[in-house]
């Protein structure tokens, strides 16, 4: 077994405290990576809480975990002591139904085990996340990283990158095409790199003007300020595709006619109450609204090679792990641009 220390909650109303726990012993296909950075996504924040009803306590969050390979086992054929690594949202699947025969692991039908807050396969030894200092993850589900990349800026890539770049292959956003993001934090400035790096001309949809100056500096040639709805109402039938970000409660109805006909709208984000949907708004001229969930281990490690290749990555602020209450506090106010990073180092401190 191997000692880690990390932090962890250990019920929905408490703050984090230092943890000290036991990873497994490195199998024959495991990796053991030294932890070096580790993003803080919001929905660390919905677990934490309980907000979704399914949390598993003590818990160490985070998914978006970069770091060093300190060892290996003894079948492991593709990484070496010494090689960046990375694990995202999932750290094993069933390997054999359609879906992971298909490289789509995340909808695993027996069930994807997620980084943190699932259980391993024995369903009693519960999985820890990246809040600490060493992870075990069998091979394949760990991640190349490019010496390219800034390793700080890149932990993010392994949840808000994969989920924002997905979709747009997905549904084939392209030059030319007129893409708009609703929201911008983590999920929201990552879509528009990527959708200016595709080609296309992107608006950001906001509630607040106040990042309109940050929008632009991204790429985006438009803010549309969407609380007006005389603006709102000069971009219907406009999109080929618009990226939802958005995991607060917001009314779809008004973005949905601002797509094009055969126009595609994509939820990433989750809020915690359903909303109205009038249907005419897909129906009359043949919208489609979709759900996307992170992405598989394939694509995952396609959209990191391009990042390398195109120099993308998150904008962060770097904190220390003591500090990841604060953080917490602050994403909730939307108060970070835009990706809370942990430097793990912190954790010697």
């Amino acid at each position: 077994m191997i000692k880690t220390k990390g932090y962890a909650v250990r019920n929905a109303a408490e703050k984090f405290i230092p943890y000290h726990f036991e990873r497994r012993a490195i199998g024959e296909k495991d990796v053991l990576i030294k932890i070096s950075y580790c993003g803080v996504c919001h929905s660390d924040i919905h677990q934490v809480r309980n907000e979704w009803g399914n949390s598993l306590y003590p818990m160490v969050p985070g998914h978006e975990i970069v770091g060093e390979v300190k060892a290996v086992g003894s079948q492991v054929s593709t990484f070496k002591e010494g090689d960046l690594a990375g694990v995202g949202c999932l750290v094993d699947s069933c390997r054999t139904c359609a879906s992971c025969q298909e490289h789509l692991e995340q909808f695993c039908q027996e069930g994807a085990l997620l980084t943190y807050n699932n259980y391993e396969r024995d369903g009693k030894t519960l999985i820890q996340g990246g809040y600490s200092d060493f992870i075990v993850v069998n091979e394949d589900f760990c991640l190349r990283i490019s010496d390219k990349l800034n390793l700080a800026r890149t932990a993010p890539l392994l949840c808000a990158g994969i989920t924002t770049y997905s979709p747009m292959k997905q549904w084939n956003v392209s030059k030319g095409q007129k893409v708009g993001v609703i929201g911008l934090g983590g999920l929201g400035h990552m879509a528009i790199k990527f959708a200016v790096s595709f080609g296309a001309k992107v608006s950001l949809f906001t509630t607040s003007l106040d990042k309109k100056e940050d929008a632009l500096k991204l790429g985006a040639a438009e803010v549309i300020y969407s609380k007006d709805a005389e603006e709102m109402q000069k971009h219907v039938n406009e999109f080929d595709f618009i990226l939802d970000t958005v995991s607060a409660n917001h009314d779809l109805n008004s973005y949905l006619q601002c797509l094009k006909r055969d126009g595609v709208m994509v939820l990433v984000g989750i809020p915690d109450q359903a909303t109205p949907l009038f249907s005419s708004n897909l129906i009359i001229p043949r919208r489609k609204l979709v759900g996307s969930l992170i992405g598989g281990l394939k694509e995952t490690q396609e959209m990191l090679d391009y990042c390398a290749e195109h120099n993308i990555m998150s904008d962060i602020e770097l904190i220390k792990i003591q500090d990841i209450n604060t953080a917490y506090e602050r994403m909730i106010k939307s108060d970070v641009k835009y990706r809370f990073v942990i430097d793990s180092a912190s954790l010697a401190d």
